[in-house]
């Protein structure tokens, strides 16, 4: 697993300044939400921290090493559908084993494993045309998963999905994280999702970006989004949020 240290990471775009002299850390296993405007850096600083962007300054570091990512196995899922359509659920939750040259008894259960707490197990010979939205991004979460990641970076994931199918993949999230204890940055823009997820929810500010706030979120699992406890915390959240 992974801890996190960000230290005074900034990120300039030419004469634009999108990440401010940002600092925090993630403990090991920790699910971090994070939070902000809309437009104000959260998928930017993503990218950086897995290197598709040159920081500008700063450090990030992994277990207290640069992150490097010929050592450190980052699993990072998009908003987008990333399957592959030439492969099958079973060969696209596989392809991360392939290469990493598990061997074969060892990749088989651990897809059978993940294709089990998804609900998958039953389409493990459709194609990607053949899926719902909602089963793409099982396939992607499986495929993840099966890694074994250190640290799985999703960067809001469940965006374009409706209330129902988001709860319920929620919910299958947060059950994976648990049997594995994966360090999670999971960047979203809907409050309430934030709130149900994470350990803590990191909100950030309008650009040029900076924190906020980091908010420890204790309140037990499962969750109930109804409770005062919950209600209060999102609005504690929204109010966070606010740039005008």
């Amino acid at each position: 697993m992974a801890a996190i240290t960000v230290k005074n990471l900034t990120k300039k775009f030419d004469d634009l300044l999108v990440l401010d002299n940002i600092s925090f850390e993630v403990s090991d296993g920790e699910f971090l939400c994070i939070v902000g405007p809309t437009g104000c850096g959260k998928t930017t600083f993503l990218n950086s921290l897995i290197k598709l962007y040159d920081i500008t300054s700063g450090e990030i570091l992994v277990n207290g090493e640069p992150v490097d990512l010929q050592r450190h196995n980052i699993s990072y899922i998009f908003q987008e559908n990333s399957t592959m359509p030439w492969l099958t659920v079973e060969q696209n939750i596989s392809f991360g084993l392939d290469i990493k040259h598990i061997p074969r008894a060892q990749k088989k259960e651990s897809v059978r494993e993940m294709m089990d707490i998804v609900g998958l197990t039953p389409y493990r010979s459709y194609y990607p045309r053949q899926l719902s939205s909602s089963m793409l991004q099982r396939v992607s979460i499986a495929r993840a998963f099966a890694t074994d990641p250190e640290l799985l970076m999703m960067d809001e994931p469940y965006g374009q999905l409706d209330i129902e199918l988001r709860f319920r993949l929620e919910d299958e999230l947060i059950k994976l994280w648990e049997r594995t204890k994966t360090t999670v940055l999971f960047i979203t823009h809907n409050i309430e999702e934030s709130v149900y997820l994470g350990q803590h929810i990191l909100v950030l500010t309008n650009k040029p970006t900076g924190i906020k706030e980091k908010i420890a979120d204790n309140l037990p699992r499962p969750r109930d989004i109804a409770s005062p406890e919950f209600v209060g915390l999102r609005h504690h959240v929204t109010e966070m949020i606010k740039w005008w």
